[in-house]
């Protein structure tokens, strides 16, 4: 069997639990408190019964033989990355397969340059595929926490019937703009509401870019039936959109949140009377 065949590297995988139990104890110690002995010792098993049938094919990483070893390592780092560990965590793991391969190699006095070398290469190529997928995996994480969180801030309340506002905070770009769309447009459906106000109160700044995003939530709305009052237009905004030349048209405009319900009450017939003697 020759070096190229990685029959080395074969043969020490399946020298029984002594890999095992090594590998298992080499990559303790990085992880050390994240995952128990025993959950490390059935990643680890699954993991190297995968690897022992991937070699029957040689030692590139990168063939159809090792199809299964490269979804296992992907499904890991997937996994691993949306348990908060880090980079460095995972891919020791991995590269801790070298202590448990060098030191059943000196056992069986088979430690030379040759296997030595082998062994390390196969598992640097490893250890690559481990850190590619982990980034992947993190990546879609932060996308997802990143959605999640749009999803909080954006959240569309009924004030009353057939009244909804939609209380922004923060900048408001393209991506924000769609979801406060979609959530707007669904919830006017599901309550049958005919008005709607989509407060700014908390939007730092508005310049050209945010205006067009309200037009557009404002023209949707309107397709669905229902009207809408911008609320939450301070001194500074007005300024700003006199200044920038911004034409709002006929959208009905509110310097509070306050004064934008009262508008959308009366528009559903309500009455609002203050009470005498009451504050």
């Amino acid at each position: 069997m020759t070096q190229a065949d990685g029959g080395r590297v074969r043969a020490l995988l399946r020298s029984g639990d002594k890999v095992l139990r090594r590998w298992v104890e080499a990559a303790e110690e990085p992880l050390r408190g994240r995952l128990t002995t025993g959950e490390l010792g059935r990643t680890c098993s699954d993991l190297l019964s995968v690897l022992v049938e991937a070699t029957d094919g040689g030692l590139d990483v990168r063939t159809d033989a090792y199809a299964g070893a490269r979804g296992f390592l992907t499904e890991l780092s997937r996994d691993w990355a949306r348990r908060g560990f880090s980079p460095t965590e995972t891919a020791s793991a991995v590269f801790a397969l070298k202590d448990a391969l060098f030191a059943a190699a000196d056992e069986d006095g088979d430690g030379d340059l040759a296997t030595v070398l082998e062994a390390s290469r196969w598992v640097d190529a490893l250890g690559l595929v481990t850190f590619e997928s982990f980034a992947r995996a993190r990546e879609q994480v932060i996308s997802e926490q990143a959605e999640q969180l749009l999803e909080l801030t954006t959240p569309v309340v009924k004030l009353w019937e057939g009244v909804v506002a939609v209380p922004l905070i923060g900048t408001l770009d393209s991506a924000r703009t769609q979801i406060v769309m979609e959530k707007l447009l669904q919830t006017l459906v599901d309550t049958g509401s005919e008005h709607a106000i989509i407060d700014i109160t908390g939007v730092p700044a508005v310049d050209t870019e945010v205006a067009q995003h309200l037009l557009k939530t404002v023209v949707a709305a309107r397709l669905m039936g229902a009207e809408c009052t911008i609320s939450g237009i301070r001194p500074q905004i007005a300024q700003t959109i006199v200044t920038l030349g911004i034409e709002f048209g006929d959208i009905t405009t509110k310097s509070t949140l306050a004064d934008a319900l009262l508008h959308a009450m009366r528009g559903t017939g309500v009455e609002v009377v203050r009470r005498a003697g009451s504050r």
